[in-house]
């Protein structure tokens, strides 16, 4: 019984933990890493094929992103997420394939242009995306699963995003039982649209996440309709665009939430018609996935909403983009108006072009709605950078920079410490603290053990631990990552290395076959291996 640290440990995304118990070897999240990578993550202790089922907190591509990269190692197992989150993350990995084959298809056109960049092929297909989806096992909040014989896992509502859950798992092995509690990511308080995050009241093991471990929100829940207009009211004054860089998943549908509200009571009064573009195909299907998940997700207020039969997110004036061509448009057409466009840290997608159009623009306002991570383009226009490069081309940074402050999907230091203390039943022995900027994590772990006498650490990538005595087995330490060549290595021979990792799984994993197969088995390995010795 042995949980590892993989990802997300004094980091903020790639989030990863391995789980070893009743036999069966589990993965909670793959994700993938987003922004600057500071420290070297461990390899997986288990080749992809020998990994049975994957624990999903919620949809993010931080916790979702590598799911197919998993696929195409060789993993067949079950993944078990909430309804909600199996839906968005049909859209989400769908649309993580395209970008990386997108991104290939790029690299090698200019590979070809230059000898100092090799061909490389996607992480993954759009193929590992659809077959990664056919593995899901939707569950439903509240209820116990039983994985398998000595596992038993329910997923709760955290509030983060729609369908986002912790992951309470239970685990019997011979005579003895433990629970451990994954907190995914938690949730911030009175949000628009979902509910608020729900505590769980008994562990022995809590893995938690620390992204705000080290700061607070505003007292008073800011007005967020309030400052919104003001904004939109100002831009457009100068024949401005606002141009919204946003999450497809989560912070769209909370925006259109709050335009709708504006547009119905008419508080824009220079321009009371504004147009709004969301130009996400994502969005447009995420938004669509809410729709279809209200009852079970939706805060009391939106329900309130609903059952007058008014759609919260949707109003006169909205307009979605899904083609090219329609997204090209969008920035030909010289009226003011709203540009919501993914991602949100602006790192990928459609947004990288409006900001090419708008950004250089005095009239114009770029208004952000969400946490950006250290290394991001994001990061750099919030942290007041005069120029960024986009496509490769440098481009000036003047239109006005705004930030709706508050609006998190994230609790704040006071709404982590709020979520453990609900331990309240059964106290943890060990609580873990990851998913956290390096020194955040350190300093939140002090806090609880300082502050609140919980016995709490922030592991580094590679430290492993017994779950049935709660010693530490081994350490990780903390390894920074190196700075990658000028000339960059074949990612066609790490799929060659990917592929004989699969292999060597798939063999670990063929004890209790025949003899006869094994045998089969083995003739085969050796003529594939005399043809590619030769």
């Amino acid at each position: 019984m042995k949980l590892m640290f993989i990802g997300a440990d004094h980091e903020v995304t790639g989030s990863c933990h391995y789980l070893e118990a009743a036999g069966k070897k589990i993965l909670v999240d793959y994700g993938m890493e987003q922004g600057k990578d500071y420290f070297e993550n461990v390899s997986l202790p288990v080749s992809a094929p020998e990994i049975d089922y994957v624990f999903l907190t919620h949809a993010h591509v931080d916790h979702s992103g590598n799911l197919p990269l998993l696929y195409s190692k060789g993993f067949r197992g079950k993944i078990f997420s909430t309804v909600a989150t199996a839906s968005l993350c049909n859209i989400m990995l769908r649309d993580c394939a395209h970008i990386q084959m997108q991104e290939a298809e790029w690299r090698n056109r200019k590979a070809k242009r230059t000898k100092d960049i090799s061909e490389m092929e996607p992480a993954y297909t759009m193929e590992d995306a659809e077959k990664t989806i056919k593995s899901f096992v939707p569950c439903r909040y509240d209820e116990e699963s039983e994985v398998c014989e000595g596992i038993k896992i329910r997923f709760t509502d955290i509030g983060h995003l729609l369908g986002s859950s912790s992951i309470e798992v239970w685990i019997q092995e011979k005579n003895v039982s433990k629970k451990i509690v994954f907190s995914g990511d938690i949730g911030n308080k009175d949000q628009p649209l979902i509910r608020d995050p729900r505590k769980t009241d008994a562990a022995d093991y809590v893995v938690m996440e620390s992204t705000y471990g080290d700061r607070l929100h505003t007292t008073d829940r800011p007005d967020y309709i309030k400052a919104l207009t003001e904004i939109l009211e100002r831009t457009f004054s100068r024949g401005g665009n606002v141009v919204i860089p946003s999450f497809a998943v989560g912070r769209t549908q909370e925006m259109l939430y709050f335009i709708r509200k504006i547009k119905k009571e008419g508080l824009v009064k220079s321009n009371p018609n504004f147009q709004v573009f969301v130009d996400s195909p994502l969005a447009v299907e995420a938004t669509e996935i809410f729709n279809d998940n209200q009852m079970d997700c939706y805060d009391e207020e939106a329900m309130e909403l609903v059952k007058k039969r008014i759609n919260p997110i949707t109003f006169p004036g909205l307009n979605l983009a899904i083609t090219t061509e329609e997204s090209r448009a969008i920035n030909e057409d010289p009226e003011p108006k709203v540009i919501i466009s993914a991602s949100g840290m602006c790192e990928a997608g459609r947004i990288r072009h409006h900001l090419k159009h708008n950004l250089w623009r005095p009239e114009c306002t770029i208004l952000f709605v969400g946490y950006q991570s250290v290394g991001t383009t994001g990061r750099a226009i919030v942290d007041g950078a005069e120029q960024v490069k986009l496509f490769g081309e440098t481009i000036d940074v003047k239109a006005d920079i705004c930030k709706l402050e508050g609006l998190s999907g994230h609790a704040d230091k006071n709404g982590l410490v709020e979520w453990i203390n609900g331990f309240t039943v059964q106290r943890p022995k060990k609580v873990f603290v990851v998913h956290g900027e390096d020194s955040v994590c350190s300093s939140f772990a002090e806090c609880l053990r300082n502050e609140y006498g919980f016995d709490a650490m922030a592991p580094y990538s590679g430290t492993e631990v017994d779950l049935i005595s709660g010693v530490i087995l081994k350490e990780g330490m903390p390894i920074p990552v190196k700075r990658k060549e000028s000339t960059l290595v074949s990612d066609v021979y790490a799929r060659l290395k990917a592929a004989g990792a699969r292999l060597m799984g798939i063999i670990a994993k063929s004890e209790g076959i025949s003899n006869k197969d094994k045998a089969k088995f083995a003739d085969q390995i050796n003529s594939l291996c005399d043809k590619w010795s030769k």
